[in-house]
């Protein structure tokens, strides 16, 4: 079994209060925090206090420059932000959000200044995706110029893992690691996949991480409209409670490529109910924590922050509000990332729902031979959005 334990609440108290600028933070936004952070097993991992897999470790260097730098100072940059670091992958997922983009790719050094560059502007976690970001061969030096001040996560099919890389990971400062598993049956999982052995892998993958002392492990899955309505959700996490990890990242799949622009394949706001309904009763468990997006982005928590707290760069250097929205409005390998971020940032103000899963059909129209939709198109595209009210946290933050 993993060593891990439940913190207790004056040990989470007294966490939060050791950081002294968390007592000048507005008392409705720190009621606010107090209130989501119940909603979730606070884990003991090595002495890091865990809530969960995207916000840092709550008595971390990375949430401490949250309070002060967004809570305190608002300033104007990402708090998270996703880099791919190569859209090589040996598997062909139907839903993957990246299977459309193509360009030069970034080479070792970009990608270490782009990540001190969003540093500098705000950024307290990073995650690492791909394609398979582990086929980066310069990954555990990518990871330790990131620095202990952010939090980081890798999202991986597990694919070429070893026992010494892992451990190498975890030593260049990983904290947080998502293994992508999308059914409990490896012949429904290899053929979402189109691979066989992605099963195998992901499952190897787990236990290799495992072993590692202090590293946060978890599984990253894609539920299907058909998992939902079957409620095989259920199931599906009894199975993932067995594999003894620390973490069930849910997300469902986002109409970020034509084969999902059909609405009876998005999920309702009945489904996004029943879904974090179901992650509240298994984090009263205490067992194995669930995070799902549709919770941490609902109008009653943080929302939809594509391109005002969150940014995607990939592989190829194009800048994207989120990794689900494929669209670019530049590229960092040709303008710096500050300007670029703050050009598109004008155009998102944050909203209560997910950005895609509203606005999908606009990208029907914009998408033309090209792998995304270029910035000219996005520009244009943009002008036809019309952004819904603001969540809960962000009318508090704002005032």
């Amino acid at each position: 079994m993993r060593r891990t334990a439940k913190a207790t609440f004056s040990e989470l108290l007294k966490s939060l209060l050791s950081n002294y600028c968390i007592l000048k933070v507005k008392p409705s936004l720190s009621l606010f925090l107090l209130r989501y952070m119940k909603k979730f097993r606070v884990m003991n991992l090595g002495g890091k206090l865990i809530l969960h897999s995207h916000l840092p470790p709550l008595n971390s260097g990375a949430y401490e420059r949250f309070v002060k730098e967004h809570l305190l100072g608002k300033v104007l940059g990402p708090s998270h932000a996703q880099i791919g670091l190569t859209n090589a992958c040996p598997q062909n997922c139907r839903y993957c959000y990246n299977k459309n983009r193509r360009g030069t790719p970034m080479d070792t050094e970009t990608i270490i200044r782009l990540i001190r560059d969003l540093k500098q502007m705000g950024m307290i976690w990073l995650g690492f995706t791909g394609g398979e970001p582990l086929l980066n061969k310069d990954i555990v030096r990518i990871t330790e110029s990131a620095g202990r001040d952010v939090a980081l996560k890798l999202f991986t099919t597990g694919c070429t893992l070893t026992r010494e890389l892992a451990k190498d990971l975890q030593k260049a400062g990983l904290q947080y690691v998502s293994v992508s598993l999308d059914h409990w049956e490896e012949k429904k999982h290899d053929e979402g996949r189109d691979y066989p052995g992605a099963f195998r892998a992901a499952l190897r993958a787990i236990d290799l991480f495992k072993e590692t002392t202090d590293l946060h492990v978890g599984v990253s899955a894609v539920v299907s409209k058909e998992m939902i309505c079957s409620g095989q959700v259920d199931e599906f996490l009894q199975f993932l409670t067995s594999l003894d990890v620390d973490e069930a990242w849910l997300s469902e799949a986002k109409p970020s490529i034509g084969a999902y622009w059909n609405p009876q394949l998005l999920t309702t706001e009945d489904d996004r109910r029943y879904l974090y309904e179901l992650q509240d009763r298994y984090n009263r468990k205490n067992k194995m924590t669930v995070n799902y997006l549709g919770h941490f982005e609902g109008r009653e928590n943080f929302g939809c922050n594509a391109g005002h707290k969150m940014v995607y760069i990939d592989a190829f250097g194009e800048m994207s509000p989120c990794v689900f929205t494929p669209m670019t409005f530049g590229n960092v390998q040709e303008t710096p990332v500050k300007d670029l971020f703050f050009q598109m940032k004008r155009l998102f103000p944050s909203e209560e729902c997910c950005f895609i899963h509203r606005n999908y059909p606009l990208f029907r129209k914009y998408i033309h031979e090209e792998s995304i939709v270029n910035r000219e198109d996005s520009y244009a595209l943009m002008k036809e959005v019309r952004f819904g009210p603001l969540s809960h946290f962000s009318r508090l933050y704002y005032g």
